[in-house]
């Protein structure tokens, strides 16, 4: 990797490059799912590639191969700069780059079971465990239990002299049972919805989620859901789960504060923001009570990393501060709009795609509220579990949720349970009405490794901390 990283480079300077960087990306995935029953999928794959960005006049280019000879590794370093002068043409303003020092270092995840170690038998065993103990139930027609790894090592040198290697291991499992009945098909999910719970860590991280343990608990909630009322239609307090205030965090806080989207450069496929430059240190996001850091420092979160693919070293950043808009998650070229270094959210999904501002792990700070405090605190209203779909215009500023499950409460009591939760806000509206804010015994990070963003579409692995959270005057109905 060290050779290839030297050949890229050397070429770049020689075409012409002012700058430039490269990256040498190996990655190994394994995914199983079982389906009612039965083995429904085994897949493995495994890539290896070089990626070499330039500027050459003013401009970025880039360029990509699996052709790791050096003189594949040399076309493609040519090929980036020859993009660059060719980007030239209709550059206005010249690339400008945030200062970083130059940094040798090797990161490592935590990680004590290798995962790929583990037999296939092995594996299948666990989800069919959780598949059977799910089937017990006899309302839950259909199930899924699913798990997946990878694991990722890549080397980034850059031509002002760093030269940073970083390896680390993802694991994702989770199971969801279907109960059907009378034209609806109503799920219920663990640890969450869409492939489960993900982590930076091993085998071990597989086994803490007790798929099997769970799965009566799941099934029978998801049974209970055929004759549950639903949920009514009116304005309401809520209090939601962790799982759910880390999507809302994700759509209505993550999204709208990467920098490249509020600059305009980031439009097309994933949108713009309705936060501007102008807002920094004067809106009103959210109540006193949201506090909300990107932080890649956290251990075993999917968002967490030793450097970003610039060579930026990981760390925490403030975005909002007892309500108040305080950052953005930057890269090196667009923190220089904001007068400020990058703070490191520059990441691309693979060899063959050049880094743009992606989350880390985005968080709301918890608060100091125990759950059974904050549930008798409140008079009336509903508690919602786990999404099922979700609903947000291209600024981040309307949004609609719909959960799996949720219940009535009353008098300080959780009671009735309710079917197809649905709720819907305008972003600062909706943050504005948080009065409180679950501790730290009740706050999770929860990885989300499907977030979809750029032209052609990368897929980042991002996380999310939280604790539930109440939410005042909130407009609730049926979600179908």
């Amino acid at each position: 990797m060290r050779e290839h990283i030297a050949v890229a480079l050397d070429a770049a300077r020689t075409a012409g490059a002012t700058y430039a960087d490269a990256r040498v990306v190996e990655t190994r995935h394994q995914t199983l799912a079982v389906r009612t029953g039965r083995v429904e999928s085994i897949e493995s794959g495994e890539s290896l590639g070089i990626g070499i960005r330039a500027i050459a006049e003013g401009a970025w280019g880039f360029a990509a191969t699996n052709d790791l000879t050096s003189d594949g590794i040399r076309a493609a370093a040519r090929q980036a700069v020859t993009l660059a002068r060719a980007s030239a043409t209709t550059v206005r303003t010249p690339v400008s780059l945030a200062e970083v020092a130059a940094y040798t270092d090797t990161w490592t995840g935590a990680c004590d079971t290798d995962p790929f170690a583990v037999s296939l038998e092995d594996k299948l065993a666990l989800l069919f465990a959780a598949d059977d103990a799910l089937r017990s139930e006899p309302a839950v027609s259909v199930t899924t239990s699913s798990m997946g790894f990878l694991a990722v090592r890549k080397l980034f040198g850059s031509t002002e002299g760093s030269l940073i290697e970083q390896s680390y291991i993802e694991s994702q499992a989770g199971i969801t049972a279907f109960a059907i009945a009378d034209g609806e098909m109503l799920p219920r999910s663990y640890p969450n919805n869409l492939g489960g719970q993900a982590i930076q860590g091993g085998w071990e991280t597989i086994l803490a989620l007790d798929l099997p343990g769970n799965a009566p608990r799941v099934a029978e909630q998801a049974a209970g859901l055929l004759s549950a009322d639903p949920c009514p239609a009116c304005e309401t307090t809520v209090i939601i789960d962790s799982s759910q205030v880390a999507l809302q965090i994700h759509e209505s806080i993550g999204h709208p504060t990467e920098l490249d989207r509020v600059l305009g450069d980031e439009a097309a496929f994933a949108g713009t923001s309705w936060v501007g430059i102008p807002d920094l240190g004067e809106l009103r996001y959210g109540s006193e009570h949201v506090n909300v850091a990107a932080d890649a420092t956290v251990p075993g979160s999917i968002g967490s990393f030793g450097y970003d693919d610039e060579g930026v070293p990981a760390q925490r950043d403030n975005i909002i501060e007892a309500g108040i808009l305080t950052g953005f998650q930057t890269s090196r070229e667009s923190a220089v709009a904001i007068g400020r270094a990058s703070n490191g959210c520059m990441r691309a999904d693979g060899w063959q795609r050049q880094p743009l501002v992606r989350m880390t792990t985005v968080s709301l700070e918890p608060g100091t509220w125990d759950f059974d405090d904050l549930v008798a605190d409140t008079d009336n209203g509903i508690y919602i579990e786990t999404n099922n779909s979700w609903s947000i215009d291209d600024r981040r500023l309307n949004f609609q949720f719909a959960c799996e499950i949720g219940w009535e409460i009353k008098g300080g009591k959780l009671g009735r349970m309710i079917k197809n939760p649905n709720y819907t806000g305008i972003t600062p509206e909706f943050w504005g009405s948080c009065d409180a804010v679950c501790s730290r015994d009740h706050w999770q990070v929860w990885g989300i490794p499907n977030c979809g963003k750029g032209e052609p579409m990368q897929v980042a692995h991002v996380a999310h901390g939280a604790a539930p959270a109440r939410f005042r005057n909130v407009r609730v109905g049926v979600g179908r």
